[in-house]
């Protein structure tokens, strides 16, 4: 495995899905989704670099660092194929993997994925990195979630524990502010979104605070996209039992087939 990456391994078969977290999460925000996807499948919650254990990954923080990371563990692992699952950050991670090893990816589940558009609510994501302690951590899990959602207690212990790790919050509060530079994010271009032919889902919580749903009407005609009603950034809290069934019915879908040429076109 790749030095000071850390992936939670669960589950056993010829299926691998593996699981990329949003800023500031970590590997156990996945838990309730993976277990249930498990049985059968050999599932991979990855720490992104500069994130809970593989806070020490060198030159950690930007997207297309952690897409190397995972690609190159993925490698190590002997992992000819993965179905990818990437939450925010990790739905620009997901992508940016896809881009540079399409054939390594079965499938793209993308939850309210960074990239699709330059607007982010960078005052939010900067007070979320800086957050110290359980009542501001949890104001900010409330503020990006949907009106009808509250924050879990576990979700609220397990980012006050990951913030207590030395050199956590410095690490984070450096990735905010180069991530919502002016208050924009980088944009993975449509054109090469419309290059990836494995099936790909979209899903977006109608009242994201973080990034806006708007951003979801820009994704190539053959991405599959579901808006999640009155949901928000945190979808992985807030609709396991959706998520799991959108990944299930991703997996079973078949990649289509490009014109002739288009993929050199595009490239």
């Amino acid at each position: 495995m790749t030095p000071s990456l850390y992936a939670a391994e669960r589950g056993t078969g010829p299926t691998t899905i593996a699981f990329l977290h949003g800023f500031g999460g970590c590997h156990d925000d996945w838990r309730d989704v993976a277990e249930s996807l498990a049985p059968g499948a050999r599932t991979l919650a990855y720490d992104l670099p500069g994130h809970g254990l593989s806070l020490d990954f060198p030159g950690g923080g930007p997207a297309r660092i952690a897409a190397s990371a995972v690609l190159a563990d993925l490698s190590a692992r002997g992992i000819k194929r993965a179905h990818l699952v990437g939450h925010s950050m990790g739905g620009a991670v997901a992508a940016l993997m896809a881009l540079s090893e399409p054939e390594k990816m079965a499938s793209l589940t993308l939850l309210s994925p960074g990239g699709f558009g330059p607007e982010i609510n960078g005052p939010l994501l900067r007070r979320y990195a800086a957050a110290a302690g359980m009542d501001e951590i949890r104001a900010c899990l409330a503020a990006m979630s949907g009106p009808q959602s509250r924050p879990l207690q576990h979700r609220v212990d397990l980012v006050n524990e990951m913030r207590r790790r030395p050199g956590q919050s410095r690490t984070l509060v450096e990735f905010a502010a180069a991530m919502t530079r002016d208050d924009r994010q980088g944009v993975i271009q449509r054109e090469r979104l419309e290059t990836l032919n494995m099936p790909v889902m979209v899903v977006w919580g109608t009242d994201d605070a973080v990034l806006p749903v708007s951003q979801a009407d820009g994704v190539p005609k053959h991405f599959h996209l579901h808006h999640v009603l009155e949901a928000g950034h945190m979808l992985v809290e807030e609709a396991p039992g959706l998520v799991v069934e959108a990944v299930r019915r991703n997996m079973r879908r078949r990649s289509r087939r490009l014109r002739p040429g288009f993929a050199a076109a595009a490239s």
